[in-house]
This record gives structure tokens, sequence and C-alpha cells, in this order.
């Protein structure tokens, strides 16, 4: 079962996100809004990956669930995108334990509980 709903505006193909524990905005349907991607997420109790300031700033204000992992970041090549992934995501998996917001940023992470 997914853990994970990946926003439309990240990779779509995109190898380390490509098993069961992630579903992409575009497998159920890319034309959802935010709110609706936040109902789902919540409902289903997955946490968003996202590049979108919106579900940061909904966290903040209305709590988990869901939780949510912003990457702020910028544009970034596809390759360095996944070497930074790749660099991070253990430690992004460990501070969701405790946390319901995630900053990952090119340099550093920062978690709110």
């Amino acid at each position: 079962m997914a853990k994970f709903l990946i926003d439309a505006n990240l990779p779509y193909h995109f190898q380390i996100w490509n098993n069961e524990d992630f579903i992409h905005v575009k497998d159920l349907d890319d034309t959802w809004n935010d709110d609706t991607i936040w109902k789902y997420a919540a409902e289903n109790k997955l946490t968003i990956l996202t590049k979108d300031a919106d579900f940061s700033l909904k966290v903040l204000y209305k709590g988990a669930p869901p939780k949510v992992v912003h990457f702020k970041i910028g544009n970034l090549r596809i390759r360095d995108f996944h070497h930074l992934v790749a660099r991070i995501w253990n430690e992004v998996e460990t501070l969701l334990t405790e946390n319901y917001l995630i900053n990952v940023y090119n340099d550093r992470i920062e978690s709110i509980k």
C-alpha cells in the first residue's frame, strides 16, 4: 500500500519512487486541485511530496494529516534531483516518524513537529 503521494510538479518517471510505496497524482487524476489532493492524502494516510508551497502553508495552518515533504530546491536537472533525493531520502523517512513537515533544500533539511 502506498505511503507517499507525489504531486504533479515532481517527476513522474523517477526510479527512486518506482515502487508500491509511492503513487503519483497523474496515476489518480492530474486535474485535481490542491484541496482534492490534500483530502485524498489525508483520507488515505499518505505523505504529500511536492514543490508547491501551498501544501507547506496548509499543513502549518491545519496540521496533519497529511504530512508534507516540501522540496524547496528550485529547478534542478533530473540527474541532480535524483542525486539529492538518493542522498537524503533515508533521513527524510526517519524525520517523518516524528514531524509533520519536512523542508528539503539543496544544502540542508529542516523538520517541523
